[in-house]
């Protein structure tokens, strides 16, 4: 069986958290308005404060782009990706992965985020595997609905499981490296839990089991 290195997005490998700059991006660009932002904002809160339920809030992101091409979304977001998001790559998180990758570990982005950022990153990062929120597309356009489980709680960790058994992966001789207290299933199954830039509940829970922390920038 082999070791793998997991690693989150969000205020991990990226130093900021990447939603917020998309739909930043899409307002300077004049395509949503301030009061989506003000509606955004509100749904971050939510998932600050551990009240947010992720299929509701996913139903309704996704809703907006019924029927949009997944074709011009792909070229809007590497646009989007390579021009905001990529100067914010953590300079620990890319040294990290490179050291797994160095000491013969299988590295894989787990994220809740869509492919339409993960997969430039991976690439980036020359991280082979991509675990993450995949949409659903008939004729080529969303339909507003995703591949399930939800990459996100339990649903990532059924997808880190599932790509385990696949790829004769030990989670229990793995490494996860996440920012968030939405993490812990996935902290809980791994062998080794990394905890980067921790929110408020996870840097307590760290702090109470032990768990390592580092501040990646």
């Amino acid at each position: 069986m082999k070791s793998a290195a997991l690693f989150d997005v969000d205020k991990t490998l990226v130093s900021v958290n990447t939603a917020r700059l998309y739909v930043k991006w899409r307002v300077a660009r004049r395509e949503l308005s301030f009061v989506d932002y003000l509606k955004f904002s509100k749904v971050l809160a939510s998932y600050a404060f551990g009240t947010l339920d992720p299929e509701i809030a996913a139903e309704q992101g996704f809703r907006a782009i019924v029927g949009y091409s997944e074709a011009k979304m792909r070229a809007e977001c590497l646009s989007w990706y390579s021009k905001v998001v990529r100067p914010h790559i953590t300079i620990l998180g890319k040294r990290e992965v490179e050291r797994c990758r160095s000491d013969g570990m299988v590295c894989a982005l787990l994220s809740a985020s869509t492919a339409y950022l993960t997969e430039p990153l991976a690439e980036d990062l020359g991280i082979e595997h991509v675990l993450c929120t995949r949409l659903s597309v008939a004729e080529g356009k969303f339909t507003g609905r995703w591949e399930a489980p939800l990459c996100y709680g339990a649903g990532k960790l059924a997808r880190a499981k599932a790509w385990a058994h696949a790829h004769g992966v030990d989670l229990k001789r793995s490494s996860f490296y996440t920012d968030s207290i939405s993490d812990l299933p996935v902290l809980e199954a791994v062998g080794s839990p990394r905890v980067i830039n921790p929110d408020p509940r996870l840097r307590l829970l760290a702090l109470r089991r032990g768990y390592p922390m580092e501040q990646w920038k």
